[in-house]
């Protein structure tokens, strides 16, 4: 177990497991994610965006959940998209009812480009307005070698990875206001690829991040700010799901810290990104990794 947090301890390891299905399911994994700070870890909310309305991709589980909880605490009612993780969707919605804050739920596949009006209208019929998109959902699998990945598998991770991010920009930028905030979900392999794991998955991240800054630039106009983070190793079903057992149970152990992030950790900076905080920032990318 490793401590960095006084009186918290996280695993260092993880009992080897496997998930046969994208994007993997969380109420199955062993540990659990932990996506709300202990109480060791927990910080002040200040109400930061009170009223506001956020979509999350993703948004029933690891980084997504724990984003969706955050954002409730400091104000906003949210909106989760997911494919058919029902049960982890339907406990990330109790938990920001219990926070006071109103939850849409949408089972959709977000790989296909007219789903992503369907997404939209949604949230617009529901809550009448969209202040906070957060393109965070994703695919992982497994593989060696550039032999090993398929063109249909190829194509899928894209899809999902970074054309559902265009799809959800063009589909939700009619509804968005000045003073809105678009935040994407990069990662470490797209910067500093310590991995070799899954080229696919590591070469659809490096094209989120070029896509963060280049949005960016053409919306600044408009006043919507684009933003990424990029998180490192972090335990969320996508690692049981997209990596073999014996990956699994040394995820995150030869970091600088010796464990892997929980998705607490990592929400934060989504927070940040989303508030007023961060009104002078754009096209930039949070480095979530030792």
């Amino acid at each position: 177990m490793c401590s960095n947090h006084i009186g918290c301890k996280f695993p260092r390891f993880f009992p080897p497991q496997h998930q046969p299905h994208q994007p993997g399911i969380e109420y199955i994994m062993t540990p659990r994610p932990v996506f709300e700070p202990p109480l060791c870890a927990q910080y002040q909310t200040t109400k930061r965006l009170l009223n506001k309305v956020a979509l999350i991709t993703g948004g029933d589980s690891g980084i997504g959940r724990a984003v969706a909880c955050a954002y409730a605490k400091e104000g906003a009612d949210i909106a989760i998209v997911y494919l058919n993780e029902h049960v982890d969707a339907e406990g990330t919605k109790s938990r920001i009812k219990k926070l006071g804050r109103r939850c849409l739920t949408i089972p959709i596949n977000i790989g296909v480009e007219e789903n992503s009006k369907i997404i939209i209208q949604e949230v617009m019929n529901h809550f009448g307005k969209l202040d906070i998109l957060v393109n965070n959902a994703a695919v992982l699998y497994y593989n060696n070698s550039i032999e090993e990945v398929s063109s249909k598998q190829l194509e899928w991770t894209f899809r999902i990875n970074v054309f559902s991010y265009f799809y959800l920009t063009k589909a939700a930028l009619p509804y968005m206001k000045p003073g809105g905030s678009i935040i994407n979900t990069s990662s470490i392999v797209a910067f500093n690829p310590p991995y070799g794991i899954s080229l696919d998955y590591e070469a659809s991240k490096g094209a989120i991040a070029n896509f963060t800054i280049n949005l960016a630039r053409s919306l600044v106009s408009r006043g919507i700010r684009v933003n990424g983070v990029a998180p490192g190793e972090t335990w969320t079903p996508l690692i049981p799901a997209g990596l073999p057992a014996d990956k699994v149970a040394v995820w995150g152990s030869k970091t600088p810290m010796g464990r892997a992030a929980q998705p607490f950790e990592i929400a934060p900076a989504y927070v940040f990104l989303a508030s007023n905080e961060s009104s002078y920032m754009s096209g930039q990318t949070i480095h979530m990794y030792s």
